[in-house]
């Protein structure tokens, strides 16, 4: 395995400006921190255990998030310096490519975070270039960049790619290049109507990802379950979210079920896991914060079946 750069970054403060690729990336690595330590989430990494994975553990996904921090920082540096022509995306695959041999450096070989170094990656970089920092104006600069670099990259069979081919689906290079139509339509909407009621911000966070996890046709899910195990998830999802979401008590024992329905079959929704993170960071950006709220999912730990 190549050698991984290591790379210094200071610290955020409160007097950075919006648009510091500092602060952009700060926000990201604390995203996918949130999106890891949420608890409990179906067949998924949190705090209560692996969910539905043999080879990731909740201390894993932390190193490995903690590890990409300095890359999102490069992606947005080089958002700032350079244009959009070939130099810039040049330079985002050499450092996706880093970021990437970094996790699997950090995680002994398991894969943590591939996906979310895509999807996070083009979000820094769009985060960095746009005016208002809006959700709609980022997503939209990333699917720019995503259909660029879609392009230009080599062609490597991934799981995505042999998901696609057999069954017609897209997967997280289909949702960055038409703009993460998942996170604006479900992901952030139901994040913030969750708060406008009032909710503990892990509830919100837990509604968005059910909302997401009805709708994504989540590669991840497809390779592991087939046709079948997307739409147990899709359908479980539904069912706790008519319930009145992760809120009530009918939503909560719909949402263990679940988890137990997911783990019994080793599905994991790993797709839909980094559009939370995804939806998280735009939130975070939108609102012109220095850090992610935090919520109190240490108090769920013993929730859930894992």
């Amino acid at each position: 395995m190549a050698a991984c750069p290591v790379v210094a970054i200071r610290p955020v403060c409160s007097v950075c400006a919006a648009r510091s690729p500092y602060r952009i990336a700060a926000l990201a690595h604390q995203s996918l921190r949130a999106e890891a330590e949420l608890t409990p989430k179906p067949g998924l990494v949190d705090r209560r255990g692996s969910g539905s994975h043999k080879d990731l553990s909740l201390e894993l996904m932390l190193r490995s998030a903690n590890t990409l921090e300095p890359y999102f920082a490069l992606m947005g540096l080089a958002a700032e310096k350079l244009d959009l022509k070939l130099s810039l995306r040049q330079m985002l695959v050499a450092i996706g490519r880093a970021a990437e041999c970094a996790m699997l450096k950090a995680t002994q070989g398991s894969n943590s975070h591939k996906g979310a170094i895509w999807a996070l990656g083009l979000l820094v970089t769009a985060a960095v270039r746009a005016e208002s920092q809006s959700p709609e104006e980022i997503t939209a600069i990333a699917a720019g960049l995503a259909q660029v670099l879609k392009r230009t990259q080599p062609e490597l069979i991934t799981h995505g790619d042999i998901v696609r081919e057999r069954y017609g689906v897209g997967g997280a290079r289909e949702e960055a290049s038409n703009g993460f139509p998942h996170v604006l339509r479900y992901g952030l909407p139901a994040l913030r109507l969750q708060r406008s009621a009032g909710y503990p911000e892990e509830v919100c966070r837990l509604n968005a990802l059910l909302s997401l996890m009805s709708e994504v046709d989540d590669t991840c899910l497809v390779y592991r379950g087939g046709w079948d195990g997307l739409q147990t998830v899709k359908a479980g999802a539904l069912d706790a979210l008519y319930a009145g979401g992760y809120g009530t008590f009918k939503g909560r024992v719909l949402l263990r079920k679940l988890d137990r329905e997911l783990v019994e079959r080793q599905l994991s929704p790993g797709g839909s896991a980094d559009l939370l993170a995804a939806t998280i960071f735009l939130d975070a950006v939108d609102c012109g914060a220095v850090a992610v709220r935090s919520d109190r999912s240490e108090l769920e730990e013993i929730d859930g079946a894992a």
